[in-house]
């Protein structure tokens, strides 16, 4: 399945999912997949897509095992809510890994603020802006001309001569951008 880790690269042929019928690797003799197998195939592709560690991923999931309401579709929204994650959603980066790196490099300000934690969560009526420094301003625009993504509805984008985004509500299931079956991934860390 196609993860965008590598930004637009997986829109054109090079991606590396279209030359290949096979799974990566020299000796490909596999079997028919195990229920564990597939539960833990689900949860590393949720981690692989969303950028988090073992222990992050781990940490993000027991808050959800102790929040009120659906756990999966908390899981869900907690990693949707990371700044990383909320930059590259608003097209301020091409991948994810560029959203961290521009985060991490202090580019980014959220009310007014600068946060510089890729895995910071943001809440409901948030502005998550561009840092009014020319590097800062360059690097942004040029992401948000070459990409012309689509917006969740949990997000708004103010065009101007510095790039703003809001976030109206908090992500829910529909919100989400991967195909993920959450009950897998709730089966598999609850054992």
């Amino acid at each position: 399945m196609k993860l965008f880790l590598k930004g637009t690269r997986c829109d054109t042929p090079k991606c590396g999912i279209e030359r290949r019928d096979t799974v990566p690797g020299m000796h490909t003799r596999r079997g028919k997949a195990t229920d564990y197998g597939l539960h833990l195939r689900e949860k590393q592709k949720v981690k692989h897509y969303y950028g988090v560690l073992e222990r992050q991923f781990r940490r993000y999931f027991s808050e959800a095992q102790r929040s009120k309401g659906n756990t999966g579709a908390t899981l869900m929204s907690l990693l949707e809510r990371r700044l990383d994650n909320v930059v590259h959603r608003l097209g301020f980066g091409q991948s994810r890994a560029q959203a961290r790196q521009l985060v991490a490099h202090g580019h980014i300000t959220v009310n007014g603020r600068l946060v510089n934690v890729p895995s910071y969560l943001v809440r409901p009526g948030d502005v998550v802006r561009a840092k009014n420094r020319k590097k800062s301003l360059l690097a942004i625009q040029a992401n948000l001309a070459e990409n012309q993504r689509q917006l969740p509805d949990f997000l708004s984008l103010a065009e101007g001569p510095i790039p703003e985004g809001r976030v109206s509500r908090l992500p829910e299931d529909f919100d989400v951008s991967i195909p993920v079956q959450t009950q897998l991934i709730i089966e598999l860390c609850s054992k």
